[in-house]
């Protein structure tokens, strides 16, 4: 965080911050995607008026901690949230960014910005079974399994199962 109050993560070769008005065409750019509309209960088609309304409740947001992935503080290329409240996280990459480690690297930062800063002994992730690249971004990022039920959800038509992931806080 800054001394201004305006959060910024700046962990394994990423600079994590805050949206600002300024990357509304990026937004729309970034979940305006096939894979994001299947896997995430973003709107869908994420147009401008969607991307407007998400921007606004990104910024807006207390409870959660919305921030835009780049690498030089100015270009997004994804976003991870945290959930303050359910001590959870989520990401997207944009597809024209995947492959690049950024997922991973993300979630490692954030993780530990969780930990250490927001005091979370516990932080989760819930990922459908079948997708094996948030999977692998999870255990690269030292998640496991967590020893709960898969949650079923509906959502846009579909019925799919989560599960529950979660990283504990180093002891010490």
């Amino acid at each position: 965080m800054t001394a201004e109050g305006v959060a910024v993560i700046s962990a394994h070769g990423l600079l994590l911050r805050e949206w600002t008005p300024e990357d509304l065409p990026v937004l729309r750019a970034l979940f305006d995607d096939p894979d994001v509309a299947y896997r995430t209960p973003l709107a869908a088609p994420f147009d401008a008026a969607a991307a407007r309304a998400y921007l606004d409740s990104a910024i807006g947001a207390h409870r959660r901690l919305h921030l835009a992935i780049t690498t030089d503080g100015r270009t997004a290329l994804g976003e991870i949230l945290l959930d303050r409240d359910l001590g959870g996280i989520g990401y997207v990459v944009g597809a024209a960014h995947r492959g690049r480690g950024l997922a991973a690297r993300a979630l490692r930062a954030m993780t530990e910005h969780a930990h250490r800063a927001e005091g979370m002994d516990r932080v989760l992730l819930e990922i459908e079974p079948d997708n094996a690249a948030s999977v692998a971004v999870a255990r690269s990022a030292g998640y496991r399994r967590a020893a709960v039920a898969a949650e079923t959800v509906t959502d846009k038509g579909r019925t799919y199962e989560l599960l529950t992931w979660e990283h504990l806080a180093p002891a010490g």
